[in-house]
């Protein structure tokens, strides 16, 4: 990982821009489960750490725009750069590191190039559907996962599949993995967001809701209430939720055990992905990690 933060810092320098050096050093950097997975199954491979560093500034990039969008202020219990320096100067930066990871990105062969260049295209269109869905509520658990898929999902399939080509490994189990582990990572996710608290998440808990976006624990939520309880359900979408409120809902979870349900889904992916690795403990660690987080 520290051949991987040189390659990002050098990657930035060369930029050749004060004011993006200095923007770029506010971001947290975050789990870096991209990088890390790279580094895994590709570790025999001298272009690893650079492939790395250039997934990593597409996440950076895809956060920046995600924020702005969502209008978002804190990204990991720090400021938003759309919050300190404004929506413009947001979108540019992310701008910025999308163009200089392309830019690197040409010296990959071409399959490896091809595989993480459509995955952002992939991850943007699972933004803008992200956008659409949350214009009213949705609940259907097909179009969710789908979007969750696009958006979320691809960036870390077409990670452990580019790696696995690196290494001359086989591509299509590894970017089964990778699928899956980026699904059920968001899954955890949508659910920290109910379970965990605004200080454990660095960001207000409950969030999805209040932006409009219907997880999976909303989604099967709303299949078992009563008329009465879906109109107040309904009612609450994309509103500021108040303490009573924001109990209720979490009552009516615990009363269908919605969550639960959600992380049964996320099990099952990760075992699926268990599964088309398993002569590979330290990919299945990853996993096991993830599904047993907290934050």
């Amino acid at each position: 990982m520290q051949r991987v933060e040189s390659e990002i810092a050098r990657l930035i320098k060369e930029i050749n821009y004060d004011e993006v050096t200095r923007l770029f050093g506010t971001l947290q950097g975050g789990k870096r489960l991209r990088a890390k997975l790279i580094l895994k199954i590709a570790s025999s491979s001298e272009k690893a750490p650079l492939l790395a560093a250039i997934v990593e500034l597409i996440h950076g990039a895809s956060l920046l725009h995600d924020d702005v969008i969502d209008e978002a202020t804190l990204r990991r219990g720090a400021a938003s750069v759309n919050a300190t320096e404004g929506s413009k100067t947001a979108v540019m930066l992310g701008d910025i590191l999308y163009s200089k990871a392309f830019t690197e990105l040409v010296s990959f062969e071409r399959d490896v190039a091809r595989i993480i260049a459509s995955s952002v295209t992939a991850l943007s269109k699972g933004e803008m559907m992200d956008v659409k869905m949350a214009d009213k509520f949705n609940g259907d658990e097909d179009k969710y996962l789908e979007m969750l898929y696009f958006k979320t999902a691809t960036l870390i399939e077409a990670s452990a599949e580019a790696a696995a080509i690196l290494a001359g490994k086989d591509s299509a189990s590894h970017a089964l993995y990778g699928r899956n582990l980026g699904l059920s990572f968001q899954i955890i996710d949508d659910i920290l967001d109910i379970t965990s608290d605004a200080q454990t998440l660095g960001k207000p808990a409950m969030n999805d809701f209040v932006e409009g976006k219907c997880t999976l624990p909303y989604i099967y939520l709303y299949k078992v209430l009563d008329d009465n309880e879906k109109k107040k359900l309904l009612s609450l979408h994309a509103k500021v939720l108040d303490e009573q409120d924001a109990i209720w809902i979490r009552k009516k979870m615990q009363e269908h055990k919605t969550v639960e349900k959600s992380f049964e889904l996320a099990e099952k992916l990760s075992n699926e992905a268990m599964n088309a690795m398993k002569d590979d403990a330290e990919l299945i660690n990853i996993l096991q990690t993830m599904i047993k987080r907290s934050y």
